[in-house]
Formats: C-alpha cells, sequence, structure tokens
C-alpha cells in the first residue's frame, strides 16, 4: 500500500504520536482526536460541564508541554490514556471543593415527578443528579479524595488497576486497598447496597 507523504496510518500508536509530536508539534492533535470525549465525560461528571470545558483544554495543554517527558515504556492498556486521565484527576484535584459541593448539592435535589417539565435553568443539574443518583452522590461527598479519584477513574474513566496505578504514579497494592476501602464507605453510606451496582457507578 502507498501511503501519500504526510499521511499516517490510523493505528499508529499513542507512543508514536507523542514521539513525532517533539518534532511535529501538529501530531499532538491526534491524541486530542481519541481521548478528548472521554477525558471532558469524566471531568463533566466529576465537576460539571462549564469546568470540564476548561479542564479538559488544561489536560491536553499539559499533555502538550509534558510530552518530552512521557515514557511508553511505563504506559499500560491504552497507551497514553491513563497519562491523560492522570493528568486530568491532578487538575480536578485543585478543585477539591468544587467537587463536594457538587456533590452535596445533588444529594438535595429533589426528584423530579413523571409530569413535571424541568425548567430551563434547572436541566443541567437535574441530569446529572439524574446521572449520579442522590444517595450515591451524598456517599461521594463523603470519600476522602484519594479513594474517591481511584474509584472514579475505575467507574467513571474506564480505567484498570495497573492503569489507575499509572496514572496517580502508586502502587497497584495502593489502588487495590484504597478502591477497596472507597466500595466499602459506599456501602455503608447507601445502607448495605453494593455500590457498583448503582447508576452511576459500574464495575
Amino acid at each position: 500500500m502507498t501511503v501519500e507523504p504526510g499521511v499516517r496510518a490510523a493505528a499508529e500508536s499513542d507512543a508514536s504520536v507523542i514521539a513525532r509530536s517533539r518534532d511535529e508539534p501538529e501530531a499532538f492533535a491526534v491524541l486530542f482526536d481519541r481521548y478528548a470525549e472521554a477525558v471532558h465525560r469524566y471531568l463533566a461528571r466529576r465537576l460539571g460541564g462549564e469546568p470540564a470545558d476548561d479542564l479538559m483544554a488544561d489536560t491536553f495543554t499539559t499533555a502538550f508541554q509534558q510530552r518530552h517527558r512521557y515514557d511508553p515504556s511505563r504506559a499500560t492498556g491504552d497507551g497514553a490514556r491513563p497519562w491523560l486521565f492522570g493528568i486530568a484527576t491532578n487538575l480536578v484535584g485543585r478543585h477539591r471543593r468544587a467537587e463536594a459541593r457538587r456533590f452535596k448539592a445533588l444529594a438535595r435535589l429533589p426528584a423530579p415527578a413523571d409530569h413535571e417539565e424541568p425548567l430551563a435553568d434547572r436541566a443541567a443539574a437535574r441530569v446529572g443528579a439524574q446521572a449520579v443518583g442522590r444517595e450515591l452522590a451524598a456517599a461521594l461527598a463523603a470519600l476522602p479524595a484519594r479513594h474517591r479519584d481511584v474509584l472514579l477513574l475505575v467507574a467513571w474513566g474506564g480505567l484498570g488497576y495497573e492503569e489507575v496505578a499509572q496514572a496517580l504514579d502508586v502502587p497497584i497494592g495502593t489502588v487495590r486497598s484504597r478502591l477497596h476501602r472507597a466500595r466499602g464507605k459506599l456501602r455503608e453510606a447507601l445502607g448495605g447496597s453494593d455500590p457498583t451496582t448503582l447508576r452511576g457507578i459500574r464495575p
């Protein structure tokens, strides 16, 4: 197969894209195309839509600035995804109070009546409440930040344990321990229900 100059194969690995972007900065846009939607979805569930817009941009700006430090030998799973989610989670860490306030606000929202048409200015908040669930939102707000990070990287980021360990730069045993404790605290807060079976948290 003949490839025209400047055209790259669609299956180019993340590591190859990052390496190429060191000399061809515009190549980094490939990672944005691959992961921006997933990163934004993760951030929006944690902080809401408007902050997610800004933090998604900050995530890729930071990643671009740090691309020379990316170590492909440490990559697990889906290439650069854990690295990007780690950057996003670190940025969320600067907004801990905002995240906790968001979950507490979602926990206080009344469930909409079936016949009620939500007002425009409450629509976004209600969507968030329905996606997370009031009881779950309250339980998430009460979790220590380090436990919440691990739980939500697995549940909302879709990362495996090794990927979470890479994203947070902690041993995999720490990931397992924090996840176990987070699930235990949620189960206790939710009256014994398994948090991974509830709407808003998937295994």
